[in-house]
């Protein structure tokens, strides 16, 4: 009979502390079990036969415990120990546990893939993941929206040290291992933190030791419960990710200050488009400033009607009307404001039209401020053309195909049926249906009217030629036919405009934004006498300044516009088109000799020129040349202007009502591209000017200038 003391001291006796290599190939054993296990499961997702990561731990422990280390219990607890202990840690810390509550979460492994993501570095210090849920947990009847949470948590650049591990596979709760029946466990999914340091110290987890004296079971429970506490690594140095920009939109560098001694002569084509205006209302209006190379002044300034005194008839195309007033940013110079406005054609005189709808049907364009805006701003250009107007339809999209022959518009249904029709796919073979679209127009070639293709895209040419100096050869070579070509771009995360502008400055055409209905109404609809029928193409301006009365000069604008000086002359060189009732405007800021604003030395050697008495029309501050050619014509005529004290107003507040808004407009854009000239000129005195010129606004378009204003002021520095 054994004796009781003897039982008792045999109770007492710690069991043996395993050695090192024995603990190392436990562990090594434990994982390449794991290991294998997530290799050779091919179980479809949501299969019943696939094991969660719970159960396969579940299947571990059994193993462990009934079959291969039966004969050795000693050894057995001391295997299984930090095995259990290893898969309780990772389990516990993917997964918090669920308190105050009986709600559980739903999602399980087979509700979402496993997915890969890249590890962040750690920081030393950082919240613990496995906090309690909180209390409007969704219940076994919702489901959480664990996409999001993955998008919202996901590193903007993985380090290139450190390698994806997998994520999202679902996790039971510590008290589920490993006797809790795992059908009754809450389950959901969850980002897993980086990877734990392997243990170290007996199988210490996180800095937990082994404790001398404590029994297997407790010292089991004493270090879960310390995992529990303990802080996982955080996700750091994570930047959100910002949405990729891929507008394409031609860089240039603001208009330089000029000596008027040594450089008098500024020469440049005129500019008709609106494109900019468009683009930089709709950042604004998204809540961010525009980029300052999508800040065109000169199309901001031109986005607007203004009542210049026109011509008396179509013999004249156009007047100019140039004056001189102070600049409200500067008291040392003025502004030269010079108004160009064309011949309104009445609408009994209207040529006859043959359009080409030119469409972009291609897979970019499925989105709703492509495709279906831009169906609904066709339907409004056709409800605006006359009956023996023709129309024709070409779409894109990996090849050209024609989706309507030239139709007149008297039968309205059969061509509003056809762009009804259009939906979007494949790629962008923009050649092609430029030259499927010229062709067309050749068909139904109207003699003394007006042929047109209007390309309506986001500009996103990837088939064919897409290079845009080839592009322009192409629409060169085709103008000389006399079929022009407008474009009107859509959408704002794929817009080239850099390529609608080159096409539609050498394709005798105008360049717009439609980013709403109401723009494509004013583009198509009010506009379209302008956009459709010209009276004079290849507009050039030429400016003399008399450094005898002007230092220094800039213009406002137009620097994707400049010609050299001996392009005034060239009838061979494209530049600009004005349409029916077309209003142009450009500024120039001078410096007044005298005034004491130049920022440029004069030369020392070159006064004796301008000084010796024999310098003609020493009283003029300028001269102004304009040179056009009628739309059938090929040789331009010339009108010019002197600029003298006649033209000039003593203040300001004396200029026209629409000089003075144009002015405040001129002032944004530079605002906008932040120029040093307006760098002191707040947004509040802009305001001030523009609200005071306002004058009659019949479609809100002032009004709307001056909310854009606000949101600039509210997003910017109101300096």
């Amino acid at each position: 009979m054994v004796d009781d003391n003897e039982l008792g001291k045999l109770r007492d006796i710690a069991a043996p502390a395993p050695g090192e290599s024995a603990k190392a190939r436990a562990f090594e054993a434990a994982l390449r079990a794991y290991d294998l296990n997530e290799k050779t499961s091919t179980a479809p997702q949501g299969s019943i036969s696939g094991l969660r990561l719970t159960e396969r731990a579940q299947k571990l422990w059994s193993e462990i415990m009934q079959k291969k280390l039966i004969a050795t219990p000693a050894i057995a607890g001391l295997v299984a120990l930090p095995i259990a202990g290893y898969a309780t840690f990772h389990l516990l810390r993917e997964q918090p546990p669920i308190l105050g509550g009986s709600e559980k979460i739903t999602e399980t492994l087979a509700d979402k893939p496993a997915t890969l993501r890249p590890l962040a570095k750690q920081a030393p210090e950082a919240p613990a993941i496995n906090e309690p849920l909180a209390a409007n947990a969704p219940t076994k009847d919702k489901k959480v929206d664990m996409e999001s949470r993955d998008a919202a948590e996901a590193p903007a650049v993985p380090p290139k040290s450190e390698a994806p591990v997998a994520v999202g596979a679902a996790q039971e709760s510590a008290a589920s291992v490993p006797n809790q029946d795992a059908a009754n466990a809450g389950r959901t999914t969850l980002n897993v933190a980086p990877p734990a340091p392997a243990p170290a110290d007996e199988f210490a987890l996180d800095g937990a030791r082994s404790m001398p004296g404590m029994s297997p079971v407790a010292r089991m429970s004493a270090e879960s419960k310390l995992m529990m506490r303990q802080p996982a690594p955080a996700l750091v140095d994570q930047v959100p990710p910002q949405a990729e920009n891929r507008n394409r939109v031609e860089d240039f560098k603001t208009n330089p200050v000029h000596a008027a001694l040594e450089d008098p002569v500024s020469t440049f084509s005129i500019d008709v488009d609106t494109a900019s205006y468009s683009f930089v209302r709709r950042s604004l209006k998204e809540g961010s400033v525009p980029q300052a190379d999508t800040v065109r002044v000169e199309e901001m300034i031109n986005y607007f009607p203004y009542d210049w005194k026109g011509p008396e008839s179509a013999l004249t195309p156009f007047n100019s009307t140039v004056s001189v007033m102070p600049t409200p940013w500067n008291e040392h110079t003025k502004l030269m404001h010079v108004a160009i406005k064309g011949f309104d054609i009445k609408p009994a005189e209207q040529p006859k039209a043959n359009l080409v709808f030119l469409i972009d049907v291609s897979g970019s364009m499925d989105e709703p401020d492509k495709l279906p805006l831009l169906r609904s701003a066709f339907r409004l250009l056709v409800n605006r053309l006359q009956p023996d107007d023709t129309v024709s339809i070409v779409t894109y999209a990996g090849e050209a195909g024609t989706v309507l022959m030239p139709t007149k518009v008297a039968e309205k249904d059969k061509i509003l049926a056809a762009i009804g029709s259009l939906q979007p796919g494949g790629s962008t073979a923009g050649e092609a249906g430029i030259r499927q679209a010229y062709k067309l127009a050749q068909q139904s070639f109207i003699k003394d009217g007006v042929n047109r293709v209007m390309l309506a895209t986001d500009g996103d040419f990837n088939v064919g030629q897409s290079d845009d100096d080839d592009l322009r050869r192409l629409i060169e070579k085709e103008r000389q036919t006399g079929v022009f070509l407008s474009v009107f771009g859509f959408g704002h995360d794929n817009l080239n405009d850099q390529m609608m502008q080159t096409i539609a400055q050498n394709g005798n055409g105008t360049a717009a934004y439609i980013d709403t209905l109401a723009e494509a109404e004013k583009v198509l609809v009010e506009d379209a006498s302008s956009t459709l029928f010209p009276i004079a193409k290849d507009v050039k301006i030429q400016v003399e300044f008399n450094p005898q009365k002007v230092s220094e000069y800039r213009l406002i604008g137009y620097e994707t516009r400049a010609l050299k000086r001996e392009d005034f002359n060239n009838d061979r060189v494209d530049a600009g088109d004005i349409g029916s009732g077309h209003s142009v405007t450009a500024i120039y800021e001078i410096t007044p000799k005298g005034s004491g604003g130049e920022q440029v030395d004069p030369l020392r050697y070159g006064q004796a020129s301008v000084d010796n008495g024999g310098v003609a029309n020493a009283d003029e501050y300028a001269f102004v040349k304009i040179r056009y050619k009628l739309p059938n014509e090929d040789v331009s005529k010339l009108i010019t202007t002197p600029v003298t004290s006649a033209n000039e107003v003593s203040s300001f507040d004396q200029a026209s009502t629409d000089q003075r808004f144009s002015v405040a407009v001129a002032a944004f854009g530079q605002k906008l591209r932040d120029e040093d000239a307006t760098a002191k000129f707040g947004y509040d005195k802009i305001m001030q000017i523009a609200n005071a010129a306002r004058g009659a606004d019949p479609f809100g378009y002032r009004s709307e200038f001056l909310s854009l204003v606000r949101l600039a002021s509210a997003l910017g520095d109101n300096k």
